[in-house]
């Protein structure tokens, strides 16, 4: 599939790789409930998926991924799929940390983690620095993450620094966004059917476009990536400008 893609860039047919990937991995219940399993399962099969799309954009040279594994509406789900969710994000930093190191992979959190175990912090805030320095995918995982949230909390960053002396502009605004060191992203990809972006990155995605599929997040493997960045080609990105403009 891979010199597919490359054969269909090298004649023109795919003319614009996006510089900014972001996903929503729903269905690992649903996946999990089909095959008369615990939705933990779902999870942890996910895991999968999530090491394919990691390895397509370094192949690819995107140097940006966002994931978003846990929203701030998912403490709502049951406290025993919410503490395995903790647990499995935990024991994931532990076992692909060094794959990470050794990948030059650069590993970034966004959202609000103050309400997390202390040992999952401290594994974040590690993990961060290690590869702090790292140059080639930046790989972000949104955490206990709203787009209120970041959008609420980047005023109240920009008022405490400035005294609420200073007017607050977009420029302001995006620069204390808690994904501010990335661009905003050029697709979004949604798993499992819905067709929301619910409440993720809801400033950074006024021109991204969307990629919606009815694939479930665990059997989102590498033809299925590579049919969503072919897709991605076919879009026309204006701007506000015409066609004719382009």
């Amino acid at each position: 599939m891979f010199n597919f893609f490359r054969s269909l860039k090298s004649q023109d047919v795919l003319v614009e790789k996006p510089q900014h990937i972001a996903i929503i991995m729903d269905g690992n219940g649903r996946w999990a409930k089909k095959r008369f399993m615990p939705r933990i399962s779902g999870h942890r099969k996910g895991l999968e998926s999530v090491r394919a799309v990691i390895t397509q954009c370094q192949k690819l040279n995107i140097p940006f991924l966002t994931l978003f594994a846990f929203s701030t509406e998912n403490w709502l789900r049951p406290t025993q799929e919410v503490n395995f969710l903790m647990t499995l994000f935990q024991d994931s930093l532990k076992k692909e940390s060094s794959s990470l190191i050794k990948n030059n992979i650069r590993f970034k959190v966004i959202g609000d983690y103050k309400p997390f175990p202390k040992k999952l912090i401290n594994k974040i805030k590690e993990l961060e620095s290690l590869t702090e320095k790292n140059t080639g995918l930046t790989l972000t995982i949104a955490i206990n993450y709203g787009g209120r949230w970041d959008i609420l909390n980047a005023v109240n960053e920009f008022q405490k620094k400035n005294h609420s002396k200073k007017l607050l502009t977009q420029k302001n605004l995006t620069q204390n966004l808690s994904l501010n060191f990335a661009p905003d992203p050029d697709l979004l990809i949604r798993t499992g059917g819905e067709k929301r972006i619910s409440n993720f990155l809801i400033w950074q995605f006024s021109y991204t476009e969307f990629y919606f599929t009815e694939t479930l997040w665990p059997d989102f493997n590498e033809k299925a990536f590579m049919s969503a960045l072919i897709e991605f080609q076919k879009r026309e990105r204006r701007y506000g400008k015409t066609s004719e403009q382009l």
